[in-house]
């Protein structure tokens, strides 16, 4: 059971309906996420602007959808957990590459990189090693590609934290747990 309960959508008023319309435009519904979000306009159109922002980035669909993985499964999200799992799923993951990322790896080398860089980053709070950052660029990977990846951890630690918290029904299809 939720500890926040949703805000909904046709109770909405002001700026926060304006952005449950932009949202229900753009994905159909409003999902629970945003719409417990949504009892704090500022956190929603902070969450919704970022999201937005970062999706513009140089970083692919699925690379995005593999940090949200890589974060959920750290954090022991499991709404953000179904929600990506069906976003990856979308975005041209297929269900062996779902599970990796969960595990913080991927079979090809430069995502895997990207999720090992990601996962030094969680587990030491942003104090990684100079060679952590080093094989990270080794792969590839840029500098402003760095200040993204930070984006996006930070973005899905806001949406993890934020559901664990609120325990927000999940409105997503439900995923199985996965040994890490």
């Amino acid at each position: 059971m939720s500890r926040i309960n949703p805000l909904l959508a046709e109770t909405a008023t002001g700026k926060t309906q304006v952005l449950f319309e932009q949202v229900k435009t753009k994905l159909g519904r409003v999902p629970n996420l945003m719409q417990t979000l949504g009892h704090s306009t500022s956190a929603l159109a902070g969450y919704l602007s970022l999201n937005e922002s970062l999706s513009q980035g140089t970083l692919s669909a699925k690379d995005r959808e593999r940090i949200a993985l890589t974060v959920a499964e750290h954090n022991g999200c499991g709404y953000c957990l179904a929600a990506h799992s069906a976003i990856g799923k979308m975005v041209g993951l297929n269900p062996s590459q779902i599970i990796e990322s969960r595990n913080g790896h991927a079979s090809d080398s430069k995502a895997d990189a990207l999720l090992q860089f990601v996962h030094r980053v969680l587990e030491s709070n942003g104090q990684i090693d100079d060679s952590d950052l080093d094989q990270f660029l080794a792969e590839g990977y840029s500098e402003g590609e760095v200040a993204e990846v930070i984006a996006h951890i930070s973005l899905s630690v806001l949406t993890n934290f934020f559901n664990n918290v609120a325990k927000t029904e999940i409105d997503f299809p439900k995923v199985e747990a996965v040994s890490v």
